[in-house]
Protein backbone atom coordinates (compact mmCIF):
# COMPACT_ATOMS: atom_id res chain seq x y z
CA UNK A 1 0.00 0.00 0.00
CA UNK A 2 1.40 3.49 -1.06
CA UNK A 3 1.49 6.39 1.54
CA UNK A 4 -0.76 8.42 -0.37
CA UNK A 5 -3.19 5.83 -0.64
CA UNK A 6 -2.76 5.62 3.36
CA UNK A 7 -3.49 9.10 3.67
CA UNK A 8 -6.53 9.27 1.64
CA UNK A 9 -8.06 6.67 3.21
CA UNK A 10 -7.36 8.29 6.59
CA UNK A 11 -8.73 11.92 5.39
CA UNK A 12 -11.78 9.38 4.30
CA UNK A 13 -12.63 8.23 7.74
CA UNK A 14 -12.37 11.74 8.99
CA UNK A 15 -16.04 12.47 7.45
CA UNK A 16 -16.74 15.16 5.05
CA UNK A 17 -14.97 18.26 5.96
CA UNK A 18 -16.77 20.67 3.43
CA UNK A 19 -18.49 24.13 5.30
CA UNK A 20 -22.22 24.06 5.09
CA UNK A 21 -22.53 27.24 3.31
CA UNK A 22 -24.42 28.43 -0.10
CA UNK A 23 -22.47 28.01 -3.53
CA UNK A 24 -22.37 32.00 -3.63
CA UNK A 25 -20.20 31.61 -0.28
CA UNK A 26 -17.77 28.94 -1.28
CA UNK A 27 -16.95 30.85 -4.43
CA UNK A 28 -16.10 33.59 -2.37
CA UNK A 29 -14.12 31.30 0.32
CA UNK A 30 -12.36 29.55 -2.42
CA UNK A 31 -10.93 32.96 -3.96
CA UNK A 32 -9.81 33.79 -0.58
CA UNK A 33 -8.43 30.47 1.01
CA UNK A 34 -7.55 29.00 -2.51
CA UNK A 35 -4.31 30.96 -2.78
CA UNK A 36 -0.98 30.18 -1.53
CA UNK A 37 -0.65 32.70 1.11
CA UNK A 38 -3.61 30.96 3.17
CA UNK A 39 -1.63 27.60 2.65
CA UNK A 40 0.99 29.38 4.57
CA UNK A 41 -0.96 31.03 6.57
CA UNK A 42 -2.70 27.80 7.77
CA UNK A 43 0.77 25.64 7.33
CA UNK A 44 1.72 28.21 10.07
CA UNK A 45 -0.66 27.61 12.40
CA UNK A 46 -0.01 24.45 11.99
CA UNK A 47 3.71 24.56 13.05
CA UNK A 48 2.38 26.86 16.10
CA UNK A 49 0.01 24.56 17.44
CA UNK A 50 2.10 21.69 16.76
CA UNK A 51 5.05 23.54 19.30
CA UNK A 52 2.47 24.94 21.77
CA UNK A 53 1.44 21.38 22.49
CA UNK A 54 5.08 19.88 22.88
CA UNK A 55 6.10 22.64 24.61
CA UNK A 56 3.22 22.42 26.94
CA UNK A 57 3.60 19.13 27.32
CA UNK A 58 7.46 19.08 28.05
CA UNK A 59 7.04 22.12 30.99
CA UNK A 60 4.20 20.07 32.54
CA UNK A 61 6.24 16.94 32.53
CA UNK A 62 9.20 18.49 33.99
CA UNK A 63 11.18 17.55 30.79
CA UNK A 64 11.66 21.12 30.33
CA UNK A 65 12.12 24.27 32.79
CA UNK A 66 10.85 27.96 32.30
CA UNK A 67 14.22 28.53 31.22
CA UNK A 68 14.45 26.35 28.58
CA UNK A 69 11.58 28.42 27.01
CA UNK A 70 13.43 31.41 27.51
CA UNK A 71 16.54 29.80 25.25
CA UNK A 72 13.97 28.81 22.74
CA UNK A 73 12.13 32.36 22.72
CA UNK A 74 14.41 33.22 19.87
CA UNK A 75 13.25 30.54 17.45
CA UNK A 76 9.48 31.48 18.24
CA UNK A 77 9.52 34.59 16.24
CA UNK A 78 10.23 33.44 12.53
CA UNK A 79 7.84 31.37 10.74
CA UNK A 80 11.24 29.74 9.24
CA UNK A 81 12.57 28.49 12.50
CA UNK A 82 8.93 27.42 13.82
CA UNK A 83 8.47 25.17 10.53
CA UNK A 84 12.45 23.70 11.61
CA UNK A 85 11.09 23.33 15.27
CA UNK A 86 8.09 21.70 14.30
CA UNK A 87 9.55 18.77 12.28
CA UNK A 88 12.06 18.46 15.09
CA UNK A 89 9.32 18.15 17.60
CA UNK A 90 7.20 15.86 15.22
CA UNK A 91 10.06 13.69 15.05
CA UNK A 92 10.99 13.27 18.95
CA UNK A 93 8.90 11.93 21.86
CA UNK A 94 8.51 14.81 24.44
CA UNK A 95 10.57 13.41 27.03
CA UNK A 96 13.68 14.39 24.24
CA UNK A 97 12.82 17.85 24.89
CA UNK A 98 16.07 18.49 26.37
CA UNK A 99 17.94 17.27 23.25
CA UNK A 100 16.10 19.87 20.57
CA UNK A 101 17.88 21.84 18.99
CA UNK A 102 16.80 24.72 19.88
CA UNK A 103 17.98 24.33 23.28
CA UNK A 104 21.23 22.98 22.57
CA UNK A 105 21.98 25.41 20.56
CA UNK A 106 22.65 23.12 17.04
CA UNK A 107 19.39 25.04 15.31
CA UNK A 108 20.38 25.36 11.11
CA UNK A 109 17.60 25.76 8.88
CA UNK A 110 16.68 22.71 7.19
CA UNK A 111 17.16 22.32 3.16
CA UNK A 112 15.54 19.88 0.69
CA UNK A 113 16.91 16.83 -0.38
CA UNK A 114 17.13 16.11 -3.76
CA UNK A 115 14.95 13.60 -5.21
CA UNK A 116 16.66 10.49 -6.19
CA UNK A 117 15.67 8.65 -9.34
CA UNK A 118 14.71 5.60 -7.62
CA UNK A 119 10.89 4.90 -7.23
CA UNK A 120 9.07 6.40 -4.52
CA UNK A 121 9.30 4.05 -0.87
CA UNK A 122 6.25 1.43 -0.48
CA UNK A 123 5.02 0.23 2.97
CA UNK A 124 4.77 -3.71 2.83
CA UNK A 125 1.94 -5.15 5.44
CA UNK A 126 3.20 -7.79 7.00
CA UNK A 127 0.57 -10.04 8.15
CA UNK A 128 0.57 -12.73 10.59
Amino acid sequence: MQLDDIVDWIDGKFGDSTPRVTASDMDSLQKILGGNGYQSYLQDQVNRQIIRDYLLNALVLGVISDEDLQVMAPQLEGEESRATMALYMLMSSVEDARELPAITGDMVQLKPLKPESAPPPYIELVRS
